[in-house]
């Protein structure tokens, strides 16, 4: 098949218009298309009032090398590159140990499933509960403040990703096409097969609660192992390499490979590790607030005319301002349509996240309005950034009341520099609930300053962004890992051998789709490595 890019049609085209741009585009016969599918679809609404639909298309033809060598000097018109998955290893039959994956987030998930389909049978361990117990302990908290700190949006089986927007995208290069084989996986599980071609396909969180439980009967199927409320409590090392892990309930696993899957939030996990000498270095990462603004404001000023139309759904955004401080002020993890979510994992703290179900039909717009920091802004130790962490979330729930109510003030008072008593227009869809107060005293001063200059500055681009009524919720901490646990270009801890940190937590990815990239990575050198090809 022939791959053509960059083909662009108006907004409410029809079928036979495409297949006719197709066939102008190539300069052949109708005759000669036999058929075509969409490999991507995206849209251009830089000019609201004529917004295009831009494809990239696989098509399938007559005499279809001849079309190439005409088109041969196109970048646009090329063959269509093989995106199928194929497997670097297989388990041999006397396999002496399993290897073990802690954490079944999406890295973890994604590890745990291409280790079972090589026939290695996994061990993956999750601190958390299933996902739908999970999910019943996180309405706990939401709905009656009350927190189960080994189960809640941080811990358990999906990870932190299966109470978010479900985003699919990423901007790593992928050249082995990691990401397709990760898609693929997910329309298996039962997702809605348009996440292969749209260019941000998202789920939400009740489809992937369902996908979820389909991929872990999968890799039990296939072998793999997966066991819940099993908290790792210590790595066996010897001589630099790992032996086994031994988890809280005084149980020891041997284990020559032991992936680190275990996301941003497992703190007891990296200072454990710390502790045993594995070499970790601290990463910047960024601090904010939630913001919400009325939905239709953000579809009317992204889309115009056309806010509403069914292929565009609700509107999303991207914004960055440089300020006077040097810092960078960036809308983190945007969420049409959602909610804000609290998403501490540890008592007494208050953490916000934001969450969309696959609708996006709720009444507000959500989105970190984080502040980059680096490791000059936390010195000490490699965890330092971790007690930063700490000491913002702490300060949160105090603000906050003590109840897990998060804080909150309306941009207009922040800006102005008074604290909030009421809402306006836009009602918080945080639960416990939103405590109104000043927001000044939530994060560093350079932060707020750095916040106070963004805000104007974004409401250039969107009109109505620093709208008096819209609504700040505090904090936005977890935005990524504060630590990175390096590893060499085999994937094996810089210093233990046989020890693979992974994903989120460890450093290498900032969300689903990257983690669970990552995750295909990690299982393919462990993979190796097990039937010595690894170095």
């Amino acid at each position: 098949m022939l791959r053509i890019t960059e083909l662009k049609l108006p907004l409410d085209h029809s079928e036979n218009q495409l297949k006719s741009a197709i066939i102008q585009r190539l300069d052949i016969d109708p005759g000669q298309l036999k058929s075509y599918n969409i490999f991507r679809r995206s849209y251009d609404a830089r000019k609201r009032d004529s917004i295009t639909l831009i494809y990239t298309l696989d098509v399938e033809l007559e005499n279809e090398s001849a079309i190439l060598m005409r088109f041969r000097d196109d970048p646009h018109i090329t063959s269509t590159p093989d995106t199928r998955y194929r497997p670097v290893a297989q388990a041999p039959q006397n396999l002496a140990t399993r290897p073990v994956v802690i954490g079944f987030g999406p890295c973890g998930l994604f590890a745990g499933l291409l280790l079972a389909e090589m026939g290695f049978r996994p061990i993956i361990l999750e601190r958390g509960k299933p996902v739908r117990e999970r999910t019943k302990d996180t309405f706990g908290l939401w709905r009656r403040r009350e927190f189960n700190p080994e189960s809640n949006v941080q811990f358990g089986e999906g990870g932190a990703g299966t109470f978010s927007d479900g985003k699919l995208h990423t901007q790593i290069k992928d050249p082995h096409h990691h990401g397709r084989k990760v898609l693929t996986e997910f329309v298996k599980a039962g997702a809605p097969p348009e996440i292969l071609y749209l260019s941000k396909p998202h789920i939400g969180t009740f489809r992937l609660v369902s996908m979820i439980e389909e991929m872990r009967g999968t890799i039990e199927a296939l072998g793999g192992e997966i066991r819940f409320q099993s908290r790792v409590e210590d790595i066996l090392i010897e001589n630099g390499a790992v032996r086994g892990v031994a988890l809280t309930n005084g149980e020891t696993i041997d284990a020559d490979h032991v992936v680190i899957a275990a996301g941003h939030s497992a703190r007891d996990t990296f200072k454990m590790l710390y502790e045993r000498g594995v070499y970790i270095e601290p990463k910047p990462f960024s601090i904010g607030f939630r913001i919400e603004h009325p939905q239709s404001l953000i579809d009317r000023c992204r889309f115009g005319k056309y806010a509403g139309h069914p292929l565009l759904g609700a509107a999303d955004y991207k914004l960055v301002h440089h300020c006077k401080n040097g810092r960078s002020v960036y809308s983190f993890c945007m969420c049409p349509g959602g909610t804000v979510v609290a998403a501490t994992s540890e008592p007494g703290h208050v953490v916000t996240n934001g969450m969309s179900q696959y609708s996006r039909n709720e009444r507000n717009a959500n989105s970190g309005i984080v502040v980059g920091i680096t490791p000059d802004d936390y010195p000490g130790h490699p965890l330092a950034g971790i007690d930063l962490q700490r000491k913002l979330e702490k300060r949160a729930f105090e603000l906050g009341g003590g109840t897990y109510d998060a804080p909150g003030q309306l941009v207009g008072d922040f800006l102005d520099g008074r604290p909030s008593t009421g809402f306006g227009s836009v009602q918080p869809s945080y639960t416990p609930g939103v405590h109104l107060g000043d927001l000044s005293k939530a994060l560093p001063a350079y932060a707020i300053e750095a916040i106070r200059e963004a805000l104007p500055a974004f409401d250039k681009l969107i009109p109505g962004f620093a709208m008096q009524d819209a609504v700040l919720t505090g904090v936005e901490t977890r935005t990524s890992s504060p630590i990175r646990i390096k590893r060499d270009e085999h994937y094996q801890s810089l210093n233990t051998r046989g020890l693979y940190p992974a994903g989120e937590g460890a450093g290498y990815a900032g969300g689903i789709m990257s983690a669970a990239i990552d995750g295909i990575k990690v299982a393919e050198a462990v993979a190796l490595d097990i039937i010595g090809k690894g170095r």
